[in-house]
């Protein structure tokens, strides 16, 4: 038992029979106490220390008392302040740390008055609690006259209210079923009180069953008044001529059996009365526990040695206690089943997820076979490609003896289509190259008036083929005209995006190609007056081998395959593109590149990467492992974080030399953070570089903006990667 009891100042020694009556007696204080006051019970107690001894404490300004068990079986009451002070200190240390408990016990102690008690209030306590404090004869095993029974209805709410309040704490089944075995035998004083469960094989009250047997059941939870009496959890057949198969079937519509004398009692046959004798029980109070009017079991109160009359009020109580008891048991079968039901939904949702991940792993391996399939394809085929177009060249120039009109227009054919031929076999290699992710950019320093003069004059002959207008507009001041980028991949996304508007504008019609320099990017921009694009359209614009004219017999020419090698292409630059079009009236697009002028700086020696720290901020265990590995094989120290909300303190703690952050964080974490960082003191050398997925996106430009130095795509290569971080942390720029 846990040692809650109060120093022995001021304090009186009852018979234990008494507590029920003292602990109604306070209750009903609360009502009389003017202004706040408290009241505490070892019912409210018992669920989160369980060892606790039985206890009522009220507290307030001007009057508090309590009543509690102490050892060797005594009762105490006293009104001493220190001593109610003392005991209340005690319990809240043997509570849970931080529990809600050792809250509602500061609420009491802090109603506690240091002051001695109000002598009216005294004296009305004095006068309710009377009797139950008058030492007689009749406190060993004598029952309770009515009259002293205080306020029935204030024990059914009483307990009532406590087992509510054990259901909303989410109290297991049995420790709720025991206190209220314990409590209901104290408030009836009975000397045995016990719950008999059905076996759930056999329902009874169904007239299309055999009858119940009287041996289909089980005691499972037991009070007694004292150890002396014989205990039937330990011998289970002294019950079984109680819950008779004729017995269950009028429990079953509701039935409450009293018996004020089995030896006495014309209903009780002679088999049950020997039952009866042999555990003692001379009276009899039992009442069905109805499940969703289905009967679970029974309730059982016995008096034992002698005669006891069942008070209308005790029954009530009785049977009260059986319908929170019912509901309690309907509850707790709910979360069985909602628990079972969950562990069902893991499983499923474990198994999809496996499922899900295969098929995703199936898939990858097919589009990573297919893009070797195309490259390897593109290799062989384009070959003899060449020499095809080759040999068709040399002999329209160098022939070796006359053409005819015919053959000369043969041999042409043969040319314009390989070459034709040989253009879409290079996109499709570029492109399975670059969607594979082994594709890098090979910077160089190129002028960008140069650039456009050769993309005018390789497209003008076709420009003029299709009677289009091809003219450009340049906006470059001179100090401003060299660039750093891939010069093949500007060269292949220019191309692309003119020869398409060349495509698609008809005779007459007109091609602008604008260039112009902002903060360290170039912006190119291709305006045409064609056909214009449609907004059901413009979604699968990007998308590869998608045409406008998706019919078998298309007006335009091509694979498809132009705008997506361009994205890629751009997605290369880690910049952006853009369409707005209005069918009918001609299309916009636009590229924003970065310049890559830290990619084109001397590339780091092979000699192991100075140790700096970095601090990782990535959701996804696989993507931060790897980074990690590779880091730390770097010579790094990194510091792996999952969450952004706690890594402010951490950084602003490690002084990092850069931070690495995801921009899938939830909650716009990562846009939060660079804001966050940047608007510290002390965090302007820290460089903060965002990650973010295969695509483009100007959001991108927010990241910048906010004060990113630089943002790189997951899908590079390790190498590739870690040579771009280790050129940032070695640099101002930007990439």
């Amino acid at each position: 038992m846990m040692p809650v009891s109060a120093p022995e100042i001021f304090e009186h020694t009852l018979p234990q029979h008494v507590y029920p009556q003292l602990s109604l007696s306070l209750a009903d204080m609360v009502r009389s106490v003017p202004g706040v006051a408290k009241l505490l019970t070892s019912v409210e107690v018992g669920a989160m220390v369980p060892e606790t001894q039985r206890f009522t404490v009220l507290t307030s300004k001007s009057f508090s008392a309590l009543v509690y068990e102490a050892e060797k079986a005594q009762l105490k009451l006293t009104f001493e302040p220190m001593a109610i002070t003392t005991f209340l200190e005690r319990l809240y240390q043997h509570c849970p740390a931080g529990s809600p408990l050792q809250q509602r016990i500061t609420e009491v102690r802090e109603r506690q008055s240091r002051k001695n008690n109000d002598a009216k209030l005294q004296g009305q306590f004095t006068l309710l609690s009377l009797a139950a404090m008058y030492p007689g004869p009749r406190a060993e095993a004598v029952p309770l006259a009515p009259e002293v029974t205080l306020h029935p209805t204030a024990n059914q709410e009483r307990l009532s209210s406590q087992i509510i309040s054990q259901l909303s704490q989410g109290v297991e089944l049995p420790t709720l079923l025991s206190m209220v075995v314990e409590e209901l035998r104290h408030l009836l004083q009975a000397d045995r009180l016990l719950i008999y469960q059905l076996s759930p094989t056999a329902p009874p009250g169904n007239e299309s069953h055999h009858p119940v047997s009287a041996q289909s059941g089980s005691v499972v939870h037991e009070a007694l008044a004292s150890s002396e009496l014989p205990s039937v959890l330990s011998d289970q057949e002294h019950l079984w001529s109680i819950a008779s198969s004729e017995s269950l079937l009028k429990y079953q519509q509701g039935y409450t059996l009293a018996i004020h004398d089995v030896l006495h009692n014309d209903s009780v046959s002679e088999p049950l009365a020997k039952v009866l004798d042999s555990i003692q029980v001379r009276a009899l109070l039992v009442t069905p526990i109805l499940v969703k009017s289905e009967l679970w079991g029974l309730l059982i109160a016995h008096q034992c040695l002698h005669p006891r009359q069942w008070q209308v009020q005790e029954q009530d109580l009785l049977k009260r206690t059986a319908e929170h008891v019912s509901i309690a048991i309907h509850q707790a079968a709910l979360q069985d089943q909602v628990r079972q039901h969950k562990q069902t939904l893991d499983k499923q949702v474990e198994q999809r997820t496996q499922e899900l991940h295969a098929a995703l792993l199936a898939a990858q391996s097919s589009n990573q076979a297919k893009s070797d399939f195309l490259a390897t394809m593109s290799h062989e085929l384009r070959t003899p490609l060449t020499c095809v177009i080759g040999m068709s060249a040399t002999l329209l120039r160098w022939s070796l003896g006359p053409l005819t009109d015919k053959q000369r227009s043969c041999l042409q054919t043969i040319h314009d289509s390989g070459e034709h031929l040989l253009e879409l076999i290079n996109d499709i290699l570029d492109f399975s190259h670059v969607q594979s992710g082994k594709a890098t950019l090979n910077v160089s320093d190129f002028s960008l008036t140069t650039l456009v003069q050769q993309l005018l004059q390789v497209m003008r002959d076709k420009a003029d083929a299709h009677q289009v207008q091809l003219k450009a507009n340049l906006k470059i001041p001179p100090e401003r005209d060299r660039f750093i980028a891939d010069l093949r991949r500007v060269q292949q996304i220019l191309i692309s995006l003119t020869d398409n508007a060349i495509k698609f504008t008809p005779m007459g019609g007109k091609v602008t190609l604008r260039v112009w320099v902002e903060t360290n990017t170039v912006v190119f921009q291709v305006e045409d007056t064609g056909i214009g694009i449609s907004p059901s359209q413009l979604p699968h614009l990007f998308e590869k081998f998608q045409q406008l004219d998706g019919s078998y017999h298309r007006t335009y020419e091509g694979a498809g395959l132009g705008l997506a090698l361009a994205q890629q292409c751009v997605t290369l630059h880690q910049g952006w593109i853009d369409v707005s079009s209005e069918e009918g009236q001609g299309s916009i697009f636009t590229v924003q590149l970065p310049n890559q002028s830290a990619l084109f700086q001397q590339e780091p020696s092979s000699q192991p990467l100075s140790a700096g720290r970095i601090v990782l901020i990535e959701g996804h265990e696989e993507d931060a492992t790897l980074l990690c590995d590779m880091l730390t094989a770097a010579n790094y120290q990194v510091i792996w974080m999952v969450e952004a909300s706690a890594a402010i303190d951490q950084i602003r703690l490690l002084q990092p030399i850069a931070v690495i952050v995801d921009a899938q964080l939830p909650a716009q974490g990562c846009l939060s953070l660079i804001r966050r960082l940047r608007e510290l003191p002390g965090t302007d050398q820290i460089k903060i570089i965002v990650l973010t997925q295969e695509g483009i996106s100007k959001d991108h430009q927010r990241y910048l903006s906010l004060g990113a130095d630089a943002y790189l795509l997951k899908s590079l290569q390790p190498e590739d990667l870690l040579r771009k971080v280790n050129v940032l942390l070695k640099s101002a720029s930007v990439l």
